[in-house]
C-alpha cells in the first residue's frame, strides 16, 4: 500500500532520497505534549515491549503480537483487546513534508478499486480514514469490513495503526486501542532509510533469547534419538545429465 506507482500527473513528489540529507537538522514536526512520542524527545516511563523501531505498552487488558512475513521480517504489531484488533507499523519519512496526508488518499483510491467506499473523519490524532471493505477471499458470507486508518507524522517518520472490529467504529470500544496507539514510542534511528520503507521491527532481546535457547534445546533432543551413522552405509546419490 504504501510503495504504489505514480504517474507524472501525481501532485505529489516524493523527496529525492540523498543520503547526506540525513546529517541536515529536521525542523517541520515540533516537539509534542501528546504522542506517538518520537525517541528522542521526553516521552511517559511506562513498560513497553522493545520491537526495534517501536516500543509498544504493555498491560494486562491487551496482548501483543509481533507479525513475521518470513523466519526473518517482520512486517507489522499486532494489539488485541477482545473482539478489537489494531495492526501498527513506523516508515521512515522524508525530513521535509508529510506522509500522512498523501497515503491516505492513496488508501482511499485503492480502497474504491478494490470496490469498497471510505470517508475521512476527524478523530483524536486528527484526520482519519474511515472505510468498508469487501469481505476477505473465502468468507463472503460476512460482509462488507468496517476499517478505520489512523496516522501521525513525526520527525522523519510516520505511524500509522489500522483498527478492525468494534473499535474501527470508534467510540468506547476503541479507547484502550487509542491510548496504546497515543503512548507508541517510535525508534527512527540515525541511520539511513528511504522514505515509505519500513522501519526494522525484532522481538525483544530477551524473548529473541528464550526461542534461541528453546530452539537449541529442541534440536539437541532431536539429535539424541537419531541413530549414528554407519560410515560403510551408501550415502544420498544424484544423477547429472549434460
Amino acid at each position: 500500500m504504501f510503495r504504489r506507482r505514480r504517474s507524472a500527473d501525481d501532485e505529489f513528489q516524493d523527496e529525492a532520497y540523498d543520503e547526506s540529507a540525513e546529517d541536515e537538522p529536521f525542523t517541520d514536526v515540533p516537539l509534542t505534549e501528546s504522542g506517538p512520542w518520537d525517541a528522542g524527545q521526553p516521552y511517559p516511563a511506562r513498560e513497553r515491549f522493545d520491537f526495534g523501531s517501536l516500543l509498544v505498552p504493555l498491560g494486562p487488558e491487551h496482548e501483543v503480537h509481533l507479525v513475521m512475513a518470513d523466519q526473518q521480517h517482520a512486517v507489522w504489531v499486532t494489539i488485541q483487546h477482545g473482539e478489537s484488533e489494531m495492526q501498527v507499523q513506523a516508515f521512515a519519512a522524508p525530513k521535509r513534508g508529510f506522509l500522512w496526508d498523501d497515503l491516505r488518499a492513496g488508501t482511499a483510491r485503492e480502497i474504491s478499486e478494490a470496490g469498497g467506499k471510505s470517508q475521512e473523519a476527524e478523530g483524536p490524532f486528527g484526520t482519519e480514514l474511515l472505510a468498508r471493505v469487501p469481505a476477505p477471499p473465502g468468507q463472503p458470507l460476512s460482509g462488507p469490513m468496517l476499517v478505520r486508518f489512523i496516522g501521525v507524522d513525526g520527525p522523519r517518520w510516520f505511524v500509522r495503526g489500522t483498527l478492525f472490529g468494534p473499535a474501527a467504529s470508534g467510540g468506547e470500544p476503541a479507547g484502550l486501542l487509542e491510548e496504546i496507539f497515543g503512548d507508541l514510542v517510535v525508534v527512527r534511528g540515525d541511520h539511513p532509510v528511504p522514505p515509505r520503507d519500513i522501519l526494522e521491527l525484532r522481538l525483544p532481546p530477551d524473548v529473541q533469547k528464550a526461542f534461541e535457547e528453546q530452539a537449541a534445546t529442541a534440536a539437541a533432543e532431536e539429535n539424541r534419538f537419531q541413530p549414528d551413522l554407519n560410515p560403510f552405509d551408501r550415502g544420498p546419490e544424484f544423477t547429472e545429465t549434460r
